[in-house]
C-alpha cells in the first residue's frame, strides 16, 4: 500500500510504501526518486522478522518489550521476550485507505510473548500544513492480565546518503548538534531524555544529507509517552545505517526499570497512545 504526497514548494512527489506483512510499518520512503531506507545495508541479529523490518525506513518494536531479548518475569524457565518485542513481523489483514489517498488505518492484533494479548490501532496520515507524514498509535490491552507497554520507533536511514558535513541537530543534545558519526568504533548508540517543546513534542534531524542535495530529515515525537531520544549507527562490513529512535524507556534491563517504577502496567481494557512524525525539507 502506498501514500503519495507533493511537496508544496515545487510539486515533486514523495512516496511512502507500507509493509502489510510487518505491522504496517514503512518499507520505503522515496523522496524525489531517492529511497531513504537502508535496504540490505544492515547488520543481522539472526531474527528474520527484524532483518526484514530493519531494512525498511521505519519499524516499531514493542508493545511489551524493546531492545534485546530478556527473561519473562514469572515465566517458565528459559522463556524470553523476543528481540524488539512481538509487533514486528505481525501481518496486517485489512488495512483501510482513505478515498483521497492521504490516510491509512489498520487494527493489528498482537499475541504477546508472556501470553497476553494487545491490539494496536494504527493511523498514518499526511499533515498538509506541516508537509509531514504522521503516525498515531493506540495500544489497547485486550488480554486478561495487565502488562507494561514499551514502544520504540526505529527511523532507519541509509548511510550512503550522509556526507562529511551531515549533522545531528536536536535540542536534546548538549550544544544542540553533533557529528553524525558519534561515539567510537564501527557502531555506537546513545539514549537521552528528550527536550520537550511548548507543544509537548520533541524533535531530531539529520541536517545536510548529501544524497538528498543537502536537504534535512526531521523526526518529531510526543514526549508524554516517548520521553527519550535514542540514536544508533552501524558502519560495519556491508552495514551502513543510522537510526533516529524515539523510545518509551531508557536503556536498562527490565528488572532495573521495574524496581525504579518505570514499567507502568496497562490494565485490561486500558489504552496508551503514541505519535511521531517525519518530514524532509
Amino acid at each position: 500500500m502506498l501514500i503519495t504526497f507533493e511537496e508544496p514548494a515545487d510539486g515533486r512527489e514523495n512516496h511512502v510504501l507500507f509493509d502489510r506483512r510487518s505491522a504496517l510499518d514503512i518499507a520505503a520512503f522515496v523522496v524525489d526518486g531517492v529511497d531513504l531506507s537502508p535496504g540490505a545495508a544492515i547488520p543481522s541479529d539472526g531474527d528474520i522478522r527484524i532483518d526484514r523490518a530493519l531494512a525498511g525506513f521505519l519499524f516499531t518494536c514493542g508493545p511489551e518489550h524493546i531492545r534485546h531479548p530478556e527473561a519473562i518475569e514469572g515465566g517458565v524457565e528459559g522463556a524470553r521476550y523476543p528481540l524488539h518485542g512481538s509487533l514486528a513481523g505481525t501481518a496486517v489483514s485489512r488495512p483501510e485507505m482513505a478515498s483521497d489517498g492521504a490516510e491509512c488505518t489498520a487494527t493489528i492484533e498482537v499475541a504477546l510473548a508472556d501470553g497476553g494479548q494487545a491490539r494496536v490501532e494504527r493511523r498514518w496520515r499526511i499533515d498538509v500544513g506541516r508537509n509531514e507524514v504522521v503516525l498515531e498509535d493506540r495500544v489497547v490491552n485486550v488480554g486478561a492480565a495487565d502488562f507494561p507497554p514499551m514502544m520504540m520507533y526505529h527511523v532507519n536511514i541509509a548511510g550512503r546518503l550522509l556526507g562529511p558535513d551531515t549533522r545531528i541537530v536536536s535540542a536534546s543534545l548538549e550544544g544542540r548538534e553533533s557529528a553524525w558519526r558519534f561515539g567510537n568504533g564501527e557502531s555506537a548508540h546513545f539514549c537521552l531524555p528528550a527536550a520537550v517543546g511548548s507543544d509537548g513534542w520533541s524533535d531530531a534531524a539529520l541536517a545536510g544529507l548529501a544524497g538528498l542535495g543537502g536537504r534535512n530529515l526531521q523526526v518529531r515525537f510526543r514526549t508524554d509517552t516517548l520521553p527519550f531520544l535514542q540514536m544508533w549507527r552501524c558502519q560495519r562490513g556491508g552495514a551502513d545505517v543510522i537510526s533516529i529512535e524515539p523510545v518509551s524507556h531508557r536503556i536498562a534491563k527490565r528488572p532495573e526499570l521495574a524496581a525504579a517504577g518505570e514499567l507502568i502496567p496497562l490494565q485490561p481494557g486500558e489504552t496508551r497512545s503514541y505519535a511521531i512524525a517525519f518530514s524532509v525539507f
